[in-house]
């Protein structure tokens, strides 16, 4: 395939933002799981150390059963897809021994997925973040010797914000390696259900708390200097950035007359460093998506849809921005 022609010879869709859930990661986290069941009921359960996902059905949907994904790819007519790691599973407060093996297990099995569909599926790799050495060295791993095309973490992995120094050595070694930082929330707190109880109620762990935490990863990442200090790391962010763009106006402002800003950022402007982020179109609202062109343009954008999630955005389509969107996919990822 060319960078934005699928084989039919239209636009390429490429998704960049689909979880997947391996049969061989059930039970790798040791007491923590996961582990996959059936309650007494019929409700079917997902728990993640003490905390449990009720009712959702990964057994036999595009999450578990590659066969069901393809084919619900071509309904929804989509080419391509990046597969990541479930944002239940950073197992970012887990024993560091026990997440560089469940990163390790978890990896190879992707990488062995998409590898009997190269065409199809591309994955990205999970990084034991407790430990900074050791997410490294598993990133390295996961790109050079499995294929992986990009790493996935948290917006505030193992209790760090994305602009602690601590995590600028991995920053080195993604711009080393060439590969791009998807950035995506957990809704987990530190005992499995949100830490704010506002947040457990009407499914505001998802919807404010992911805008809330992608919202502060901006921040992190444009105000902390990270992209000052890495010129050249591609991070993408879900969800459009969560709130940024519609703070970006105060945002510049602070940046402007706070004395926390750097010279270079106070020089430079909030906008400057807020257009080197990639952002994907999850979105579900056009008003929502004109406000994030607005603010952050269109050169940046990806297609994203939590694909069979209970979001999902896979019918909407990438609309007219489609063969921007590919053309963007096709830079992040380093698509032939």
């Amino acid at each position: 395939m060319s960078d934005v022609a699928s084989a039919s010879g239209s636009t390429r869709v490429v998704d960049v933002h689909a979880h997947a859930v391996l049969e061989v990661s059930l039970g790798a986290a040791g007491a923590a799981g996961p582990e996959l069941g059936v309650a007494e009921d019929g409700t079917p359960f997902y728990r993640v150390g003490e905390y449990v996902l009720r009712g959702v059905r990964y057994r036999g949907s595009p999450f578990m059963d590659v066969d069901v994904r393809l084919a619900a790819m071509d309904a929804a007519g989509i080419d391509v897809q990046l597969l990541s790691p479930n944002p239940l599973t950073y197992f970012g407060r887990l024993d560091a021994d026990a997440a560089i093996g469940f990163a390790r297990t978890h990896n190879d099995a992707l990488a062995e997925l998409v590898g009997k569909h190269p065409d199809r599926l591309l994955g990205s790799a999970q990084l034991p973040m407790q430990d900074v050495p050791a997410a490294i060295a598993e990133l390295r791993r996961s790109v050079r010797d499995l294929g992986l095309r990009a790493a996935y973490i948290d917006t505030d992995p193992a209790g760090r914000t994305l602009d602690d120094p601590a995590l600028d050595p991995l920053y080195e070694a993604l711009v080393e390696l060439d590969v791009p930082l998807f950035v995506h929330p957990t809704p987990l707190g530190e005992q499995g259900p949100p830490d704010d109880v506002r947040l457990r109620r009407f499914d505001l762990d998802l919807l404010f708390g992911f805008a809330r935490d992608e919202t502060l990863a901006v921040a992190a990442l444009v105000c902390g200097g990270v992209l000052e200090r890495h010129p050249g790391l591609d991070v993408c962010i879900s969800h459009g950035g969560g709130a940024a763009a519609f703070l970006a106006g105060r945002l510049a402002r602070a940046v402007e007359v706070r004395p926390w800003a750097s010279k270079a950022l106070r020089e430079n402007g909030f906008a400057h460093y807020y257009r080197q982020l990639w952002f994907d179109t999850h979105v579900h609202d056009a008003g929502s998506l004109d406000l994030l062109v607005s603010h952050a343009g269109t050169e940046r954008l990806v297609f994203g849809t939590n694909f069979a999630g209970w979001d999902s955005g896979a019918s909407d389509g990438p609309g007219a921005l489609a063969p921007t969107l590919a053309a963007n996919a096709a830079r992040l990822l380093r698509l032939p």
